[in-house]
């Protein structure tokens, strides 16, 4: 089986809401949109926004659906730019969780929630280099 991820589906409480921060926060550009889900088309797979009450009706998971065990990382090609993405975001009614800083493993990364409460660390590491279509690679 190939290794890849096609879509990352997140459960929200208020469609305009979570829309409001990828857009204005990250920039993002939704591809598809209605009344129930907003899907933005990534580097090499595809984000969804769903309301969690009908997010759960598909997967058949009434009430199981709960932000925070798990997050979601946007790397970024230099340390300088850590810090204003966190502010953006945090702007478009994202909450700052953990000012940036300098992990033990090196780089430079902070985290911030979305208005759902999805923790996304905004890093940059060196031994990560970004690709001119935004693809990193892991090299150790």
């Amino acid at each position: 089986m190939q290794q890849q991820i096609s879509v990352i589906t997140l459960g929200v409480a208020d469609l305009a809401r979570s829309r409001r921060f990828y857009a204005e926060g990250f920039g993002w550009a939704p591809v598809f949109q209605n009344e129930q889900i907003v899907f933005y088309q990534m580097n090499g797979f595809v984000l969804g926004t769903f309301l969690k009450p009908a997010l759960e009706e598909d997967m058949n998971r009434p009430g199981l659906l709960a932000p925070g065990a798990f997050s979601l990382a946007h790397n970024v090609s230099t340390q300088a730019e850590v810090e204003p993405v966190m502010r953006q975001l945090a702007q478009a009614g994202g909450r700052i969780l953990r000012p940036a800083d300098e992990p033990p493993h090196g780089g430079f990364r902070g985290y911030v929630a979305d208005p759902d409460d999805h923790a996304w660390e905004i890093a940059w590491n060196p031994a990560w280099p970004i690709d001119e279509h935004g693809h990193v690679t892991f090299r150790a």
